[in-house]
């Protein structure tokens, strides 16, 4: 394992983000990692790694069968039956080539480290092996949400095939991470993805070139419903630039992409879609309703260049070629936005892209992957680098087409260009995540929005009615008291008394500052809460949402579940409220015409495979955090009855109520169907799980005991139930022993071996008929 002690040079300029249920920016432990340089092996039949080289055979994406097996000093894994394939463009006929690691090819649903996919770029244009590392980087600290990566040590079969950069994928799982949830259309984009407008068939954007989809659907594949982006497309080049950003905010979040822009341009990205057309992801955020632009494939950057272009003198404000580039030129037809994307090209200069933050952070870099660098044995092949070059490549121009400048010199006359070319003027007041608590007509009414300036901000106000009546605006705060998180992150928060009755309210955010500019979001009409009188006595009780070994459902498999209970004295029809893990879609999935009697638990399935049954939701949870919540019908306005949004959650991990059905959530031991209990409630499960086997789990009338304890060949067996009750008991002797189970309700029990020494094992099974 190489080692370094640098720091991200990043990390200060993350935005707070608790309010909020997604992640856009997770950390990047342990898979990347990236202050040391993780080995990662992969074992592969040598004929099956000779067929995948073999010449002719570089646009083949067939998965062949291997070993994955990743160290990074700390963690140390091995996963086998994985998907290996060759990836990318003009690196498929590169001497060093770049590999895809699929870990639910062949294992469906099957994650690693919450990842379904690795994506292994070799670099083999770039004599740094650094360009495209620091692009993510850069992205992060702009508070675009893009990719984790980390340089790694790549072996195949015990050879060393050289320094590579692992990218994220981007996925089902990486829009989960970062926006909360993944139902929505992702689309991959590349050449020519120029966002023209065909026409309004939607079936006009799969047009394909050279065997592929230009606008290419990655999620929701079956349905290939195009309609949404067409609709997208339409409104960024059909709507008056007057009328845009009214317009156009609410199908596009204009604000991130406009910091993408900067990126884009800073970085000399032409390989993106301003210049080439190419290179990017469109997601369809369902909590939002908006799309998300999300960059891809960074490695034609900061300085490399195939098109014989200065890039570093090029134009901030004409960037793009003679032919139509809407989401550039449309987007900066519009002065409030051009003034906004000039903030934050200046923001980012004065932070982030300057010698002083980026020289030591990219010169501790360049160390820690030097010896791996010079080790690299495909590293000189296509080019010819050498290790001096490898060295130069960082100070000055090398003697190869796509290298006429440096590194840091491509840093510095980029910046130094773009500072003479900079036209700034005082922007509006930025408004962006706002949002409020979906409260029910009990509960206070918490409104919060992130506000930046390039000035100071004199007031923010959210401004609301009640079912359409007088329009009333109060003060929002940023002084941690007023559902705003902590005091000075830029999260502006109010509060509004319950209103006690059945409402809609609309309302919106605003702001002014100190030279007059006011600004409003969302800029044109208003936002909803829907504010009804359930008052039906459910519970959201427990949820896990990483199971791997606590309870199957009917089909003998592994999913997450949400537990909900009756708090009523009669029977409650399920039928008429709704099970959802988004707040702004509180009707995702209709819960079962069922009937919960009172003190009833009730399981349901969150796998996304309704055809399993009933008691099996539209989605999934996510082991990161998410929102979930019980919401009442349309008699009731969609009222949120109950709800939790839960930060990260470990494998196996339960988060419920304490005291069962009335308390705050916190850690639970896993009692699915079941009361309740403390993690203390048992004695060390942990090591229990690994000295006390059982099988089956569940069962049905045997069940099998064998421990694994040095001397112990005699135990006291109790079976109890969720209560503590022991409803069996009996002594055994030996290193196994049998339990004949007969007369008991199916459900979840604990069974415990307790030896003479006082050394007592559970375990939890579950019984079932």
């Amino acid at each position: 394992m190489k080692f370094s002690p640098y720091p991200l040079f990043l990390s200060a300029f993350l935005l707070p983000l608790a309010l909020f249920s997604q992640t856009p920016f997770p950390d990047l432990a342990p898979v990347f990692k990236d202050d040391v340089i993780p080995r990662i092996d992969i074992l592969i039949p040598p004929d099956s790694l000779d067929i995948m080289l073999e010449s002719g055979n570089e646009q083949s994406n067939y998965h062949w069968h291997g070993t994955f097996l990743f160290d990074n000093g700390t963690m140390k894994d091995t996963v086998e039956n994985i998907g290996f394939r060759l990836r990318g463009n003009t690196s498929r006929y590169a001497d060093k080539k770049s590999f895809k690691v699929s870990f639910n090819t062949y294992e469906t649903g099957r994650q690693w480290e919450g990842l379904e996919k690795l994506n292994l770029n070799g670099e083999h244009n770039d004599p740094t092996v650094a360009r495209s590392k620091i692009c993510w980087d850069l992205l992060r600290s702009m508070k675009v949400p893009a990719s984790r990566s980390n340089h790694v040590d790549l072996y195949i079969n015990g050879d060393f095939y050289g320094l590579y950069i692992n990218v994220e994928h981007v996925d089902d799982e990486f829009v989960q991470l970062r926006f909360g949830n993944d139902e929505g259309n992702l689309y991959k984009c590349t050449y020519p993805a120029d966002l023209v407008y065909k026409g309004a068939n939607p079936n006009l954007y799969k047009e394909t070139f050279n065997g592929r989809r230009a606008y290419e659907l990655t999620t929701n594949e079956d349905v290939d419903d195009y309609s949404d982006l067409a609709h997208f497309i339409d409104v960024l080049n059909n709507t008056p630039i007057a009328q845009l950003p009214c317009e156009l905010e609410k199908v596009f979040e204009v604000d991130n992409y406009l910091k993408a822009l900067a990126f884009d341009i800073l970085s000399g990205n032409w390989d993106g879609p301003v210049y080439n057309k190419n290179n990017f992801y469109l997601y369809h955020n369902q909590a939002t309703g908006k799309f998300e632009y999300i960059p891809y494939d960074l490695d034609n950057t900061l300085g490399i260049d195939w098109l014989g272009q200065d890039w570093e003198d090029r134009d901030i404000y004409d960037w793009s070629p003679n032919d139509p580039r809407p989401l550039y030129d449309r987007i900066l037809a519009v002065s409030d936005y051009r003034d906004r994307f000039s903030y934050y090209m200046d923001q980012f200069m004065e932070e982030i892209f300057a010698e002083s933050a980026l020289f030591p952070y990219i010169e501790t870099m360049r160390d820690m992957i030097t010896p791996s660098a010079e080790d690299d044995p495909y590293r000189p092949l296509d080019w010819g680098f050498t290790t001096d070059d490898f060295f130069n490549s960082y100070e000055e121009e090398l003697p190869f087409f796509q290298t006429p400048i440096g590194l840091k010199p491509y840093i510095t006359e980029r910046r130094n260009s773009a500072l003479q070319q900079l036209d700034l003027n005082n922007i509006e007041p930025i408004l962006s995540e706002v949002g409020n608590n979906h409260p029910s007509a009990l509960q206070d009414i918490s409104i919060f929005a992130y506000a930046e300036d390039d000035g100071s901000l004199v007031s923010v106000e959210a401004c609301y009615q009640l079912n359409g009546q007088n329009l009333s605006c109060v003060e929002m705060f940023d002084d941690g008291l007023h559902a705003d998180g902590l005091p000075g992150d830029g999260i502006y928060g109010a509060v509004i008394p319950a209103l006690n009755q059945q409402a809609e309210v609309d309302y919106y955010v605003q702001a002014t500052d100190n030279s007059g500019k006011e600004s409003r979001q969302p800029v044109c009409g208003t936002k909803k809460i829907f504010i009804g009188n359930a008052s039906v006595p459910l519970v959201l009780n427990e949820l896990m949402a990483s199971n791997t070994g606590i309870i199957t459902d009917e089909a003998g498999e592994y999913d997450d579940w949400i537990e909900i209970f009756s708090l009523s004295d009669v029977p409650v029809f399920l039928g008429n409220y709704h099970l959802s893990d988004n707040e702004a879609d509180p009707t995702k999935w209709p819960m079962p015409d069922i009937w919960i009697q009172p003190g009833q638990y009730l399981l349901f399935w969150a796998d996304e495979d309704q055809e399993q049954g009933e008691m099996h939701t539209n989605f999934k949870l996510s082991a990161d955090g998410e929102f979930v919540g019980i919401f009442a019908g349309s008699a009731e306005n969609y009222a949120l009855i109950d709800g939790i949004s839960f930060g990260q959650l470990d494998i196996d991990a339960a988060f419920g109520r304490l005291p069962n059905g009335t308390g705050p959530f916190q850690a639970v031991y896993p009692t699915p169907g079941a009361i309740n209990q403390a993690p203390d409630a048992v004695e060390d499960l942990d090591q229990s799980s690994r000295q006390l086997k059982v099988f089956p789990n569940p069962f049905s009338d045997v069940l099998t005991l064998e421990w694994e304890l040095t001397g112990q060949t005699k135990a006291d067996l109790v079976l109890r139930n969720v209560l503590g009750t022991a409803v069996l008991e009996r002594k055994a002797e030996g290193l196994s022993s049998t339990l004949i189970i007969s007369g008991l309700p199916a459900g979840t029990y604990f069974v415990e071996a307790l030896f003479p020494t006082g050394q007592r094992l559970i375990k939890k099974v579950s019984l079932i008929h």
